[in-house]
């Protein structure tokens, strides 16, 4: 029998520079959105508070990035289950914390805040890769490949969706069925799962007031444009403005208090107030790389765990990108997803690159025919 033989090599180099540039305009957009608001508070009274605090984690993230690069992507499986339950113990630590803006989500750990929903939506991904490359065929069955997941990920997705973080919880869920999907699981039961995802995902949003006021402000955000729809319109205002070639790099008015905490899920308006058209075109260009490099990394893996674990973390990124944008331009119902590499936050830049760190080792470890 022929076996393969696997090349180790250097990084995908566009997938490096992609990652690498959005983090750059992350960074720069952050001090841009949040310039103003910082410097007006009468508690930071600084400019550059949150540009300096973002560029400190972006230069972490970066560091374990390059630690992840060169680290075995397989030594992960040995350490799977110790990472599963020091996340689960993560999740229920939040509740020792008082609520901010009415979520339990984040330890605080000092002057710095840190969100176990971030380790959990890639916990997932790497308990998947290594339980459906054991599993082999198995994976087609109803007992092995569809219920197991459903409790995990369900699981997890619980205790995410306590914290009120339904937008993680969805992305966790989600990944679950791309990867099932990847990974050979039969397409009935994934139309199966899917269909639960979603009715649980209705009954979330149907149950809970605040999160049915955003639906309904979704499909018309003037019929409240003080409250419910407020957020939304400012974005679309925040688009509309920018045009084509935008007003200019740091002259947004609509992060002059019009956009609560534009740094946040909602910098990609100012992104479009201040850079337009052009700005929003190019940020989706990088993410259409990503994904496309991403895919190609997961091809070219050299074994079906290193395929599921790229896929996995790809479709982690991407999935997040997509529903932070569609939120922004009004194309989805108003939810707290960032947009990857790009809004503020600490503990999401740093994970987000670990990850990025295991996705370029494996790009380093090819698999030809």
């Amino acid at each position: 029998m022929n076996k393969s033989k696997v090349k180790m090599g250097s990084i995908d180099f566009l997938l490096f520079a992609t990652i690498m540039l959005l983090v750059a305009i992350g960074v720069i957009m952050v001090y841009s959105a949040s310039s103003y608001s910082a410097f007006f508070n009468p508690q930071i009274n600084d400019s550059m508070y949150f540009l300096k605090r973002q560029a400190l984690w972006a230069i972490i993230g970066i560091i374990f990035m390059f630690w992840a690069i060169k680290t075995d992507y397989h030594k992960l499986r040995k350490y799977t289950n110790t990472f599963m339950l020091v996340t689960i113990i993560l999740l229920l630590l939040v509740f020792l914390f008082p609520p901010i803006n009415g979520a339990r989500r984040w330890i605080q750990l000092g002057p710095a805040t840190f969100q176990p929903s971030e380790i959990a939506k890639y916990i997932i991904v790497i308990y998947m890769a290594k339980s459906i490359d054991i599993k082999g065929e198995k994976i087609k069955t109803v007992k092995y490949g569809i219920l197991p997941y459903i409790c995990v990920s369900g699981f997890y997705a619980a205790l995410v969706l306590a914290e009120k973080n339904l937008s993680i919880a969805a992305v966790i869920m989600i990944v679950t069925v791309i990867i099932l999907f990847i990974g050979g699981a039969k397409f009935k039961h994934l139309l199966t799962l899917g269909g639960i995802v979603g009715a649980v995902g209705v009954a979330a949003i149907y149950f809970e007031p605040y999160r049915m006021a955003r639906f309904l402000s979704f499909r018309n955000p003037w019929a409240d444009p003080k409250k419910t729809g407020y957020q939304l319109i400012q974005s679309l205002l925040a688009l509309g403005s920018g045009g084509i070639w935008g007003v200019g790099l740091g002259k947004s008015r609509q992060k002059c208090y019009y956009i609560p905490e534009p740094h946040n899920d909602f910098i990609f308006s100012i992104i479009g107030e201040e850079l337009g058209l052009i700005g929003c075109t190019f940020i989706i260009m990088l993410f259409i790389v990503f994904i496309w490099r991403g895919i190609v990394t997961a091809i070219r893996a050299k074994d079906v765990y290193g395929t599921l674990l790229a896929s996995g973390i790809t479709s982690v990124v991407a999935i997040q990108a997509v529903i932070n944008i569609a939120v922004v331009t009004g194309s989805m119902p108003v939810t707290g997803v960032p947009l990857p590499f790009i809004s503020y936050g600490g503990s999401s830049l740093v994970f987000n690159l670990i990850a990025m760190g295991v996705l370029l080792n494996i790009s380093r470890q090819k698999s030809f025919s």
